[in-house]
């Protein structure tokens, strides 16, 4: 007798009361039975599909998302989607997944309902580290209305591929969507994959279409920032090959002769592992310029990824295109950036700035953060990413996303800001913002420059992604708690002071966490983040 395959259940639907006009939203249940072919992808009939399930969005925005007490269900897939040899110079970039761990604090509310996919499972002490942050909720009642699921699967993949890969976990996420009328799907970043997802989902993105990719990568944020009337640095952009970025470099040299530095850029690269320096050599600027350049050019290139090649470098610079700007100088010179939030009716909101850390031998690496950005600039600073967020909102982006500047100081003691970079997606300084507001029930003034909690206080942090040392392997996330109560680093939720940390995961293999410290002024966020240090190296010491 034939083997019968094990059939998978129907989706069951448990709707509530309804509070949502069904016009924008009404797609036919059958849409999500398996038995149905889904749009292929990237086709017409899906980008149609996609739209009509888009208009959703906005009804949640306009009637759910005001609303402490509406029922809602929010799948959070943290999906570093990005191209697979640049992320795996990443070390332990799976557990970068752990980053929107930061969002189980929308738990808070009592009738949320979040599941959360990862490509790995996520140990659960982990998970009741978070949801014992929670502020006026217990863990048990947070921990009814959570649902971990995982692929089971570590590959260098990106966790949307994994997903849509496994139709009987599509089928788990469905069976534990509430009502798709009142739920909604957030991402790290979104590509035609995540597109597919929410279709296939039947639920909205709360994120830009990918269709509109080209506006987030270096080449098209250099032409937003032109369009927006800001300081940008020169350069080219739309290159698609070594022979363009020679004949960029033998250019922008004419133009300034005294130039020593820019950086080469691959439109989509990833927390600086897609850039490379050039160094002028000592050539003179006449005829041969561009004859000259190319001879030496190996010589005078170096990519920021050490284990990147500029073979490799070229191949993905040649399929995905980029840009080649110069390289700004100054004798006091800082990388702030802004985070704002295009909301689904267009409106802008500027959500916070930071001072960058960067790391590197060219300061091209994100290393971490300072909230909020220096009060010297941040206000002007926060000025010009407003403009920017609403050129992007005419051409329209959703959702939340970075920009990055780099800020010199002039001789009259002014701040003149360029901005190098869009990232139109969530970032580095996204899960500790939303950390720092969702325990303080606070908010970033942007005409001020400062975070007020929901009892009046100023709060600061200092975060960083980056805290590693081989002697931290082996340490499990368990010991690490113990480390942490032993020692008092927990975050005090009666003082809302102390130490969060993330990127757990990844401590035991790759010797490699997350901090956010913080603190009633900059300079106590900054003793917190060194008492950690300090006490993690005396615990780790052989």
């Amino acid at each position: 007798m034939p083997v019968q395959p094990l059939r998978i259940i129907s989706p069951v639907y448990v709707t509530f009361s309804q509070s949502l006009p069904m016009a924008a939203t009404n797609i036919s249940r059958k849409t999500f039975n398996r038995s149905n072919h889904f749009p292929e992808p990237g086709s017409h009939a899906e980008r149609t599909l996609f739209d009509e399930i888009q208009r959703g969005m906005r009804i949640q925005f306009e009637q759910i998302f005001p609303d402490k007490l509406a029922e809602r269900t929010v799948v959070i897939i943290p999906s570093l989607t990005l191209d697979i040899e640049i992320l795996s110079k990443v070390k332990g970039a799976v557990h970068y997944e752990e980053r929107l761990l930061c969002m189980l604090m929308l738990l808070r509310m009592p009738q949320t309902k979040l599941i959360y996919i990862t490509s790995v499972p996520i140990p659960e002490v982990i998970i009741d580290y978070y949801l014992n942050l929670l502020p006026g909720i217990t863990g048990l009642h947070a921990r009814k209305r959570l649902t971990m699921l995982s692929c089971f699967d570590a590959s260098t993949k990106p966790l949307t591929q994994k997903i849509l890969d496994r139709p009987r976990l599509m089928e788990s996420i469905r069976q534990n969507i509430i009502n798709t009328e009142t739920a909604h799907l957030t991402c790290f970043n979104i590509t035609p994959l995540e597109k597919t997802l929410a279709v296939q989902l039947g639920i909205p993105l709360f994120g830009t279409d990918p269709d509109k990719f080209y506006e987030g990568s270096k080449s098209g944020g250099r032409k937003t920032f032109r369009e927006s009337g800001v300081n940008l640095p020169d350069g080219y952009e739309d290159l698609h090959s070594k022979e363009d970025v020679i004949r960029s470099l033998a250019s922008l040299k004419r133009k300034s002769p005294d130039l020593r530095k820019v950086v080469v850029k691959i439109n989509e690269g990833f927390s600086g592992e897609g850039n490379a320096i050039y160094r002028y050599p000592n050539v003179p600027v006449d005829e041969m310029l561009e004859e000259n350049l190319s001879k030496s050019f190996s010589q005078h290139i170096n990519t920021v990824a050490k284990d990147l090649s500029e073979a490799m470098f070229f191949e993905k610079f040649n399929s995905m295109g980029g840009i080649v700007e110069v390289f700004l100088d100054g004798e006091i010179k800082m990388s702030p950036s802004v985070q704002c939030v295009i909301n689904p009716d267009n409106s802008i909101d500027i959500v916070s700035t930071h001072d960058q850390l960067l790391g590197g031998d060219d300061g091209q690496i994100f290393m971490g953060a300072i909230f909020p950005a220096d009060e010297i600039y941040g206000v002007t600073l926060a000025a010009e990413g407003r403009k920017i967020a609403k050129t992007l909102a005419e051409k329209g982006a959703m959702g939340r996303f970075a920009i990055d500047f780099i800020s010199v100081k002039q001789d009259d003691d002014t701040w003149k800001h360029y901005a190098i970079e869009i990232n139109l997606r969530k970032g580095g300084t996204t899960h500790p913002f939303l950390m720092l507001q969702f325990l303080t029930n606070g908010k970033y003034n942007a005409e001020t420059g400062e975070f007020i909690t929901a009892s009046g206080n100023k709060r600061f942090y200092f975060a960083s992604d980056n805290v590693i040392s081989d002697q931290y392997k082996g340490i499990t996330p368990g010991d690490l708690m113990d480390i942490a109560m032993f020692h008092s680093l927990m975050y005090d939720g009666t003082t809302q002071e102390g130490v969060m940390f993330h990127l757990v995961g990844a401590l035991s293999e790759f010797g490699k966490l997350g901090l956010v410290c913080i603190g009633s002024t900059h300079e106590r966020a900054k003793s917190f983040y060194e008492r950690a240090i300090e006490v993690m190296d005396a615990e780790s010491a052989g």
